[in-house]
């Protein structure tokens, strides 16, 4: 009955009900009222019918914790994909996963159980599609926000009629990078690639290894930039080519406060494993590249060849070539022709049976490896290899160190030096071998390493997964 008076009377709570039940039981019939019958005078006197059955059909921001056999129309912002776990209490398995859904004031997230689990899937269900969910209940989740549990009693039901729910699509609440000023969540956001998409591997809250998309957007005339994580990302669901300038959409993602650490301290834009990537423009992808190979190296635990190549703009790219599929003896100074899978910013991957590679025994137009010998007094922080050659000067240092996401990694470092100054030499991960393995006077050529800033301000070549290290003699 109190539920009943709060859904009609929102600018009252709990307390304040019970603080006009008490007054009616003190100064209206002392002795003669249970909380009840004080209970019926309060609604009279609030104009509150208590005969009415309550509502089951809500607005989003009208639902509470605890409300039961309702029904909500929403439209579709994102589908999550279906999580298979143990219960806690039994040795069976359980399935759920997430339906975001939005109307004009307000959004909350939908969990189906079990055999529900399947209703987009059965109902070719999209975001975008205006639905209406039946026979569902809320409660408090791990946020403390209103979530819609839907049980074996619960359907769902494609609302096929827009025009009679006044629920705006996502065209219409799609915001452009220049629109966002405040955190928000559920958002429709459009901007242009403004670096070159990574995909980077992190422990998720589930303490499970899960991979992230990393990107930068920015307005039209380039003056605004926003870091942009889309965590728990499928790779599946990224498009086979996704590179610099390229406009896109992301659906279903959030802004917050930009953690200065990453960024410049604006927003920033995260999004999970039910955001989805459009184009805005129709892209029509470049099926080859032609690429003349600067360093190269076998990693046989994973049967790869990592090569850094540029193409005749001198712009460098990461090629990841699986070694079953491209059995070819592949050089620095080798021209290759290839047809990818995946483009990823500056990183290519031929590794599927869709893609293509072969050398070229003509010469093409490309610069070489030697424009790119330089000597340690002119590098600079760009975006760039450098191939330098040098005299190890220190015994290369070894440790273990915690990265910002609190990853344990494997640093080694050493001095090198020329006739013309010093600088570090950084190997992280995989790359500490490298590094270690170096003995001090010993002459070594330094392939496709990355001009960077260290840690405290002091530039250093950092090796990538592609560098090469080779002994001079």
């Amino acid at each position: 009955m109190i539920e009943i008076i709060l859904e009609k009377k929102q600018e009252l709570d709990f307390d304040k009900v019970k603080e006009m039940i008490e007054e009616k039981k003190a100064n209206v019939g002392a002795g003669y009222l249970t909380d009840q019958g004080a209970l019926f005078l309060v609604a009279a006197d609030l104009g509150v019918s208590l005969e009415k059955s309550p509502k089951t059909e809500y607005n989003i921001k009208d639902i509470f914790v605890g409300a039961r056999d309702i029904t909500i129309i929403g439209r579709i912002i994102t589908i999550n994909p279906i999580r298979t776990f143990q219960k806690r209490d039994s040795d069976q398995q359980s399935r759920n996963r997430i339906i975001t859904i939005y109307d004009k004031d307000s959004s909350i997230r939908i969990k189906l159980w079990d055999e529900l689990v399947d209703f987009p899937e059965q109902l070719n269900l999209r975001h975008g599609d205006l639905i209406k969910v039946s026979n569902c209940q809320v409660k408090s989740g791990m946020d403390n926000k209103p979530i819609v549990n839907l049980g074996s009693n619960g359907s769902i039901d494609l609302v096929v009629d827009d025009n009679k729910y006044q629920v705006p699509t996502l065209p219409e609440i799609t915001e452009s990078i220049d629109d966002l000023s405040v955190p928000k969540e559920n958002l429709v956001v459009i901007g242009k690639i403004n670096s070159d998409p990574r995909i980077s591997e992190f422990t998720n809250s589930r303490g499970e290894r899960a991979k992230s998309l990393h990107l930068e957007l920015v307005n039209e005339d380039n003056t605004r930039k926003i870091r942009s994580v889309i965590w728990n990302i499928n790779e599946e669901n990224v498009p086979k080519s996704l590179t610099t300038n390229s406009r896109i959409k992301l659906i279903g993602v959030k802004t917050k406060i930009g953690n200065p650490n990453f960024g410049n301290g604006d927003l920033e834009i995260h999004g999970d494993e039910g955001t989805v990537l459009e184009f805005v423009d129709q892209e029509k992808p470049i099926e080859n590249y032609i690429l003349r190979i600067i360093s190269r190296r076998v990693d046989r635990s994973e049967n790869k060849l990592l090569c850094m190549a540029v193409d005749k703009e001198s712009r460098p790219y990461f090629v990841n070539i699986d070694t079953k599929l491209f059995e070819l003896e592949i050089n620095p100074n080798d021209i290759i022709e290839c047809y990818p899978n995946r483009v990823l910013g500056n990183s290519i991957e031929v590794t599927d049976q869709d893609s293509f590679l072969h050398i070229l025994k003509e010469e093409q137009d490309l610069p070489r490896g030697e424009q790119f010998e330089a000597k340690i007094r002119d590098i600079s922080v760009a975006n760039r290899p450098y191939i330098v050659e040098a005299i190890v000067l220190q015994i290369p240092n070894k440790t273990d160190v915690n990265t910002k996401s609190g990853e344990l990694v494997t640093v080694a470092d050493t001095i090198i030096g020329d006739d013309t100054g010093e600088i570090r030499l950084v190997g992280w991960r995989q790359n500490s071998n490298l590094v270690s393995q170096l003995k001090i006077g010993e002459r070594i050529k330094v392939f496709a390493a990355n001009a960077v800033s260290g840690k405290e301000g002091d530039m250093e070549l950092s090796l990538k997964p592609y560098s090469e290290i080779i002994t001079v003699s």
